[in-house]
């Protein structure tokens, strides 16, 4: 009988996500170097590490900024993990630490109908990829140039420009009335010649 192990991701950017555990020794971070690369802003580029110690896997905290937990708490120091346990990292990011036991020389069976596609069963093209989850960090930096801002129209030299001609208007308005009903004398008695 061999022991297979797994973390299997509850919440965080890519829900569902298997990670099974290989090795004697497996990082878990951010940075692509990692075994385990888990991309969201509340892991660190180096989280935690994972050894396999006397057929069990042990957890720490290798000083990340948000924290290691199991069970809801925070690791102070190495963690054995028991099948079942809840593994978290920061607030957002749960995983579910999975044993199972097989043995290799077990015969598996299959239904032959799923082995083989007929014509009259339809094959189902795989699911789209899942959509960007909000706290995702970019594998690599962006280069390309920001989009220029929608450049804003200043509307105050046109609004000024109408009430200057609207002003204009009204003084020519009012200068013709007087002009056209010679009321130059009344309005202007100062003027002379009235």
């Amino acid at each position: 009988m061999t022991s297979q192990f797994q973390l299997i991701m509850r919440s965080g950017p890519t829900p569902g996500a298997a990670f099974t555990l290989e090795g004697d020794q497996m990082t878990i971070g951010r940075d692509s170097s990692n075994e385990i690369v888990i991309n969201d802003a509340e892991i660190s580029r180096r989280h935690a590490r994972l050894t396999f110690q006397g057929g069990k896997y042990v957890l720490e905290d290798l000083g990340s900024t948000n924290g290691t937990f199991v069970n809801g708490q925070r690791l102070a120091g190495p963690r054995v993990l028991k099948a079942g346990e809840v593994v978290s990292f920061g607030e957002q990011i749960v995983l579910v630490f999975e044993a199972s036991t097989f043995d290799p020389a077990a015969t598996v069976a299959s239904p032959r109908a799923a082995a083989i596609p007929s014509a009259s069963r339809p094959v189902h093209p795989p699911p789209p990829p899942p959509a960007e989850y909000a706290g995702s960090v970019p594998a690599s930096p962006v280069s390309s140039a920001p989009a220029p801002a929608a450049k804003k129209m200043n509307i105050a030299p046109i609004i000024i420009g109408v009430g200057v001609l609207f002003l204009i208007c009204v003084c020519g308005g009012i200068l013709w009335y007087i002009d056209a009903n010679f009321l130059w004398c009344t309005f202007f008695p100062f003027l002379g010649g009235c």
